[in-house]
């Protein structure tokens, strides 16, 4: 019988190119097993005029359902070709979740408001995480092992992700800081959209699957 793998943990802090925290940032981390426990349905909601959360990770095959929060109706879609879909005109939850069963950035929008802007990231990658509101992303009970790491971000150039070199996670645990270049965000808000702020996101992404 081969020996128990040990648990670790891993702690990373991600920042931009000043140093300051980065929010919605996503880490993926691939190594030599496979990934334990992995859901398979995930969330994406509409609070406020807004997706919440903006960036959602999913591992691939997830199945995502995409309540509407709000009292007024959403009209939910993407042209991304990682997943092509529409969500008519609706309030309430749509009786069947959006499966995601290939790999990338799918870029949604709502028809009605033109600044809702929300991201899904479909990974192979069987540990992923998205960092909070201080940069911060934590993995528990990972196997100890050496882990590849990818990072993305949606104002990323090109909306490509990046490869964040590989870091090894013993029982001790590990503690990581990792920087990210991004551009600047797309002012504007429910009460000021910028009309293009769909339309920017989805060209980035598209000329990212392009490549």
């Amino acid at each position: 019988m081969s020996p128990r793998l040990q648990a670790a943990g891993l702690d990373a802090a991600l920042l931009d190119a000043t140093g300051q925290p980065l929010a919605n940032a996503v880490l993926t981390l691939r190594g030599p097993l496979g990934g334990e426990g992995v859901p398979t349905q995930a969330v994406m909601d509409q609070q406020a005029k807004q997706f919440v959360p903006n960036v959602l990770a999913v591992r691939t095959g997830t199945s995502v359902s995409f309540p509407n929060s709000d009292n007024i109706r959403h009209h939910v879609y993407s042209f991304s070709p990682a997943k092509r879909f529409e969500l008519r005109l609706y309030q309430g939850t749509p009786s069947e979740p959006v499966r995601f069963d290939k790999p990338g950035v799918v870029v949604l929008g709502c028809n009605i408001h033109d600044w809702m802007v929300g991201y899904v990231y479909v990974t192979d990658d069987p540990w992923f995480a998205v960092s909070d509101e201080q940069g911060q992303v934590r993995f528990a009970d990972l196997p100890a092992g050496r882990y590849a790491v990818t990072l993305w971000h949606p104002q990323i150039a090109l909306q490509s992700p990046r490869e964040g070199g590989e870091v090894q996670v013993d029982d001790s645990g590990k503690h990581l800081r990792l920087s990210l270049a991004v551009e600047a965000p797309h002012d504007g808000g429910p009460e000021g959209p910028p009309a293009s702020a769909f339309g920017d996101a989805f060209r980035k992404a598209l000329r990212d699957t392009a490549q």
